[in-house]
């Protein structure tokens, strides 16, 4: 099988000749940081020079280049909107070094200030006349987003100002959706995965607005997460419009990409925590299930896509929302939390929907084991969650910074063994 025609297998729930592999192909939970990117890339392929590009400032994750794909026999690809968490576009690449000394690729509009102690200081749109939107302690691997709250009138409260980032695309943002796309299909064989934009209900890395210079409505999380019980007509009403809009892009996506994607990445909205659900089940019924299915619905009409939902934690009571609500795909499935054990949730639903992630704890195993606790583990994941397809190899999250690379490459070795094809 060629890569994509094993991707495209394995959406389906059909056996592959072999585990379908992912790393990279969104920026939700399948990347790799940067600062690990560029050591495991020296350890295969011997290229010190080279400068990782920093496709994800928010995290810092590195893009995976096609070298370093065919090399590490990755399977899938993404397409990408233009704009970064920080509201500037990846362009314009300038050299820039880490904490640790790495010295990757960043946008041009990747500005950035140190604060008294030491703390980096990043700018929506790489506006330096604005207040920061991000802040990366000093030492630290990523940004956290700075909550810039307007006191809240509640007689003043207009749900339009918590849609202000929610817009129908511009021909130019479709033709570069279109572009990667085509791109994609015909100079890689990788399965294609486009990240739609504005499809993410109630994200609450998105609350913040990190990429707006002066965000209006609820943009404090602790205040978001109280709206979600003090505020339910708000937040339905912020959702309806967000879904409206949203629906009106799928159309004019699907339409101009066509069989070019195999599956879009539609939300990132976490459920669970490591022992519990985060919220229940009545509020995901009540607030969130209506908007996905609209969308979902809306992407099954108008293309072939599969839907992939993220929600780390223990998640594993909503998982018959989540395919009553018609996502395909469940990353990046959890299993170091309770009650996600790998052979119960592939007894249980997989038939129904795709696991894409679970191929080894970045909690634990990755980071803090050693390369044979690595490989044991892996192997196993593969045995359970590959047999008779319906899976979609990835780390539980992206790999951190300080991943040793000796257990990356113990993973990608197992991954390998366990190739069963002739």
């Amino acid at each position: 099988m060629t890569s994509r025609e094993r991707f495209i297998a394995t959406l389906n729930h059909r056996q592959p000749d072999r585990v379908c592999v992912d790393l990279g192909s969104t920026t939700v939970s399948t990347g790799i940081s940067a600062s690990t990117l560029s050591k495991l890339r020296i350890a295969v392929l011997g290229e010190k020079d080279y400068r990782v590009k920093v496709i994800d400032p928010y995290q810092m994750l590195g893009l995976i280049d096609d070298k370093l794909r065919d090399a590490l026999g990755i399977d899938v690809v993404g397409v990408f909107g233009s704009r970064t968490m920080f509201g500037f576009k990846n362009t314009d690449w300038q050299p820039f070094e880490l904490f640790d000394g790495t010295s990757v690729l960043v946008p041009g509009d990747f500005n950035v200030t140190s604060s008294a102690n030491g703390d980096l200081l990043i700018y929506p749109e790489g506006d330096m006349t604005v207040p920061p939107s991000g802040r990366m302690p000093k030492g630290g691997f990523y940004f956290d987003a700075i909550i810039r709250q307007q006191p809240i009138d509640e007689a003043k409260l207009d749900p339009a100002d918590n849609c202000e980032e929610f817009s129908l695309l511009s021909e130019e943002d479709i033709r570069g959706f279109v572009d990667q796309a085509e791109k994609q299909e015909t100079q890689t064989s990788c399965g294609v995965i486009i990240s739609l934009p504005g499809t993410a209900i109630g994200d609450i890395a998105l609350i913040p607005a990190p990429y707006l210079k002066h965000p209006k409505g609820i943009r404090d999380v602790e205040e978001w997460y109280v709206s979600t019980v003090t505020r339910k007509d708000y937040v339905h009403a912020v959702f309806s419009e967000q879904t409206r809009i949203a629906v009106q892009n799928i159309k004019h996506l699907g339409n101009a990409i066509g069989s070019s994607a195999q599956a879009a990445f539609v939300c990132g909205t976490d459920f669970g925590t490591q022992r519990s659900l985060f919220i229940s089940k009545d509020t995901y019924r009540e607030l969130y299930s209506p908007y996905y299915k609209q969308i979902n619905r809306a992407i099954h009409d108008h293309t072939n896509w599969k839907t992939f939902k993220h929600s780390c934690g223990s998640i594993f009571e909503l998982i018959p929302d989540m395919i009553e609500d018609g996502f395909d795909i469940l990353n990046p499935v959890q299993c170091s939390a309770s009650n996600m054990d790998p052979k119960t949730l592939k007894r249980e639903f997989g038939d129904q929907i795709v696991f894409w992630g679970g191929g080894v704890d970045t909690q634990k195993t990755l980071p803090f084991g050693t390369p044979q606790e690595v490989y044991k583990e892996v192997r196993e994941r593969i045995e359970i969650f590959n047999d008779g397809g319906g899976f979609v190899f990835n780390p539980i999250h992206n790999i951190q910074a300080n991943t040793p690379v000796q257990n990356i490459i113990a993973m990608f070795k197992a991954i390998r063994d366990s190739d069963k094809s002739p």
